[in-house]
């Protein structure tokens, strides 16, 4: 049986979202068990039978991206291209399946108050320097206001070590994100959800919410790359209902 997070947070009544964990699927090994990566060197069959598993949860199929650790946001009221790259999607169409892949890197889905919008986000630590998240607020054309944001699992700020080079390309974005590093030895500890956080804040948004997983501590929970290289990927994904 899959077992999934639901947000909690104060979204409209018609918006439905929740972040798999690893616990579920029939996927083996280092992927044991619910795996929905397709590119992470699991058997692909496994993979096909753990979507269709996550189908069963889902008023539609969700439309996966090409993620690059970037910022393109595409729109899935368009025609949509699967082999397009992107690390986040919107949608004001009702039944259509925003969805991110992630064992590590933190998911981010959106709404508004509304619930005429809504969005999933990928956002790695190259993704959030780039600016991934004040893009996503940007396309999803509405006023920063009236979103919300939920912020899914992800490494926490004990595990994340990074080097000088995570440090300054974060402070040479904003010096404000020193408060999401501490420093580790020769490296930093770097708090992922407080960049999220505080990009969030730069670009509006103020009702957030999330923060409280760690992917690369809790094993029987979470698929993380950094804690095991090879392994899968859990899901976030969001919708509106008719």
């Amino acid at each position: 049986m899959l077992k999934c997070i639901s947000p909690d947070w104060p979204a409209p009544a018609n918006v439905q979202a929740f972040t798999t964990t690893r616990v579920g699927g029939i996927s083996r090994g280092q992927w044991n068990s619910l795996n929905l990566g397709g590119n992470c060197g699991d058997d692909p069959r496994h993979v096909q039978k753990n979507r269709i598993l996550l189908r069963t949860l889902l008023p539609a199929k969700p439309h996966w991206l090409q993620q690059v650790h970037g910022r393109q946001v595409v729109s899935l009221d368009e025609d949509f291209d699967p082999e397009q790259t992107a690390d986040a999607s919107i949608c004001s169409t009702a039944s259509r399946v925003c969805a991110v892949l992630s064992a590590d890197c933190l998911p981010v889905l959106f709404c508004n108050k509304q619930g005429t919008r809504v969005a999933a986000a990928h956002a790695g630590w190259r993704g959030l320097v780039d600016g991934v998240l004040e893009a996503t607020v940007a396309e999803m054309d509405c006023k920063a206001a009236s979103l919300m944001a939920w912020l899914g699992p992800a490494i926490g700020p004990q595990a994340f070590e990074v080097g000088q080079d995570v440090y300054d390309a974060f402070l040479q974005r904003d010096a404000g994100n020193a408060i999401a590093f501490k420093p580790h030895s020769a490296r930093w500890l770097a708090d992922i959800y407080t960049l999220a956080r505080l990009a969030l804040a730069k670009a509006g948004v103020k009702n957030v919410s999330g923060g409280e997983y760690c992917t690369y501590t809790d094993k029987k929970k979470f698929f993380s790359y950094r804690r095991d290289g090879e392994t899968g990927r859990m899901a976030s994904v969001i919708w509106m209902s008719k």
